[in-house]
């Protein structure tokens, strides 16, 4: 039978199915005789999806009614009168919301690891965000206030991220105590000199790579964050030159020699660290 008539026959059976004209045996009957097992099967999930959905709805009692639109109004509530809490109730909102998400995350990667990383993410996002905010509405624009935040925002992500086992998010940890640094840097320290820029970070580096043979007995996941996290440490300087530095001398050439010197390092220790990061 051509494919046209085919689909069309079987929408045909789908609506008869939905107005209930035929009962539900005659259309599964005609279903198995006209319609490919791929759409049959796509079918019953979807009405088994469906169904799932409606008898939970049919089954809630009054109280879980109340509860759903009670969770809603609060929530509402919460986003139109954010601005006039006390801060400390703010901090509390922020905090309380994002410990809402990582709870939920935590449970959902059991059954569902990117959806689980998802909510967690997005539990993360809310505490970084909620505090930028509340920095803005209370006028606190200095920027030791957003480096302090990311800087706790940082500390926090790597605990968890080691604790829950969650290596991306010990990694951007890590990127965010970074930035502060380099943030701290550039307000404290002008005018460097390119050896000075270099002596700013090469003992970071060679700290991390330290650590993650050290830590590489205990936990293979952390050692290959820190590994990572040593070899952009590694090229740090030249990046700092580039975006704080007004009269960076022979950039390229710092590059050209850091990447040569770092290639030449991991050859001739690549029977040790591949054993950290592997």
């Amino acid at each position: 039978m051509n494919q046209d008539r085919r689909q069309i026959i079987v929408k045909e059976i789908d609506h008869w199915r939905r107005s209930k004209l035929l009962p539900d045996q005659y259309c599964d009957f005609l279903m198995n005789l006209y319609a490919d097992q791929d759409a049959i099967q796509t079918t019953k999930e979807q009405h088994h999806t469906v169904g799932k959905a409606i008898a939970a709805v049919s089954r809630a009692t009054g109280m879980q009614w109340l509860l759903t639109f009670g969770t809603f109004t609060l929530i509402s509530f919460v986003v139109l009168y954010f601005n006039e809490f006390h801060p400390l109730l703010q901090m509390a909102v922020v905090v309380g919301g994002a410990g809402v998400f990582l709870k939920i995350g935590q449970r959902l990667r059991k059954r569902n690891e990117a959806a689980g990383l998802a909510i967690t993410s997005t539990g993360m996002l809310l505490l970084l965000g909620g505090g930028l905010y509340m920095l803005n509405i209370h006028s606190l624009d200095q920027w030791g206030w957003k480096t302090g935040l990311l800087a706790l925002c940082s500390l926090f992500w790597i605990i968890y991220g080691i604790a829950a086992r969650i290596p991306v998010l010990h990694l951007c940890g890590w990127l965010a105590a970074i930035l502060v640094y380099a943030w701290l840097l550039s307000q404290f320290m002008v005018d460097s000199k390119w050896y000075e820029v270099q002596l700013y970070w090469l003992p970071i580096a060679c700290l991390f790579g330290w650590s993650s043979w050290f830590i590489n007995r205990w936990s293979k996941q952390v050692s290959a964050i820190l590994f990572l996290t040593c070899a952009l440490v590694w090229f740090m300087p030249e990046l700092y030159a580039m975006m704080f530095v007004d009269d960076a001398i022979w950039l390229q050439v710092q590059l050209i020699v850091k990447i040569a010197v770092g290639g030449a390092l991991l050859f001739s220790m690549r029977k040790k660290w591949m054993v950290w990061v592997v």
